[in-house]
């Protein structure tokens, strides 16, 4: 559940209930996450994540029952405003997590990283410690490509307790690290649980990010379609189109 100190305005967009947020209010809910000794999970919403919630009742169930339902794409920054969430502002995954390894070095947050390639975690931990002189590392795993036995399972739970993070970065990819979170939130010790997706990627140095300009304009799609074609035709071209109409019959039956 939210945490009574940070209870934010929910803004309904295709039944995804999007937080109307901002980078220093969901940094506050993690510091109070860690301070409190609660246990949340952080969701960063995009248009792709509102889709697919629209076929996937699991999906839409843990994206719903996430502490905080960060907008991470334009669109959602634009509807959260124009729909009652005024002040909303981007909260990206990838911005998140250069924000609160910084936030959190003089309050010794612990951090932990959860998904990828081992090259790219290295790549990931190495980058980021010389980025934050100081910052702690609690540990990585790369889970191999196929589902865990429930005695790997358990071992991994195990393993990422014992090193008593403060927060995992979960970058499994949408859906999988949302449905991971829901369903380990109860087993892991850490404070706070934050799905970034392609932020290990892009931080390791694996993957180019699309230049600012392209990111505040909601045009940063083009720039990732352009680099990943066969892997994200689909999602964008596909899966923009399908927004789109999704979100006029919305407008339609709302009127």
């Amino acid at each position: 559940m939210l945490l009574e100190t940070e209870q934010v305005t929910r803004v309904p967009i295709l039944r995804v209930n999007v937080s109307a947020i901002t980078m220093p209010r969901a940094a506050a809910t993690v510091k109070d996450a860690i301070l409190q000794g609660k246990r949340i999970r952080l969701i960063f919403c995009t248009t792709h994540t509102l889709v697919e919630s629209q076929s996937d009742p699991r999906l839409m169930d843990a994206v719903n029952g996430s502490d905080v339902v960060a907008p991470d794409g334009m669109p959602l920054v634009w509807l959260c405003n124009a729909r009652g969430g005024k002040g909303t502002r981007r909260v990206y995954g990838p911005d998140a997590m250069l924000a609160f390894c910084e936030y959190g070095l003089q309050l010794g947050w612990r951090h932990y990283f959860y998904g990828s390639r081992d090259e790219t975690l290295e790549a990931l931990k190495t980058r980021l410690a010389q980025r934050f002189p100081g910052l702690a590392i609690a540990g990585s795993y790369s889970p191999p490509f196929r589902p865990l036995s429930p005695e790997e399972d358990q071992e991994i739970v195990g393993r990422i307790n014992a090193a008593e993070p403060d927060l995992i970065w979960v970058g499994l990819g949408m859906p999988k690290q949302e449905l991971w979170m829901a369903e380990h939130r109860p087993r892991l010790d850490a404070p706070a649980l934050l799905g970034v997706g392609a932020a290990f990627d892009f931080h390791s140095g694996i993957v180019r990010q699309a230049p600012l300009w392209m990111q505040r304009s909601g045009t940063e799609w083009l720039f990732r379609l352009a680099q990943e074609p066969r892997r994200l035709w689909k999602r964008y071209l596909i899966g923009n189109s399908r927004f789109l109409w999704l979100l006029g019959r919305e407008i339609l039956t709302r009127r």
